[in-house]
């Protein structure tokens, strides 16, 4: 069986190159053999997270469906989440695994959990939300830059 971070890029290749809906893990289709040279090449547009880059500095969190938030990672792995206009504060935990940020956060009784994929040639990543364990949204986090004083 694939290991988790394996299934989880076949997932982002297949949202972020056929523009095809999201699949769950478990509905994955098997990878053709056309496309495998396609997700070498695609493989290649992707790198590992190092932890410098990651907290104290503000990332901007969007979903396919327009919902836009900031971002804080905490360098204790905690996080602050703002929605952008009315402010309204969430909260959640950060790990980096295997070179990828996976993210947890709680909004009410909902939890929201996601494994975010660096993009190498810019500074805006990619994930695939889960809610409450099921499928939800495709996102895009932008990662912005400490201000120097």
């Amino acid at each position: 069986m694939f290991e988790k971070k394996t299934l989880q890029l076949l997932q982002l290749f297949y949202r972020e190159t056929e523009r095809v809906r999201l699949f769950g893990l478990a509905d994955l289709p098997p990878l053709a053999l056309e496309q495998q040279q396609q997700m070498n090449l695609w493989l290649e547009t992707k790198r590992n997270f190092e932890l410098s880059e990651i907290s104290e500095q503000y990332w901007i969190k969007t979903c396919s469906a327009g919902y836009i938030t900031e971002l804080r990672l905490h360098a204790d792995g905690t996080l602050d989440e703002y929605t952008l206009f009315n402010r309204l504060h969430t909260t959640g935990y950060w790990e980096l695994v295997d070179g990828v940020i996976e993210i947890e956060i709680y909004k009410e009784e909902n939890t929201y959990r996601c494994a975010v994929f660096a993009n190498r040639y810019s500074n805006i990543h990619s994930a695939i939300e889960y809610k409450n364990g099921e499928l939800h949204s495709y996102l895009k986090l932008a990662q912005t830059r400490p201000i120097k004083f």
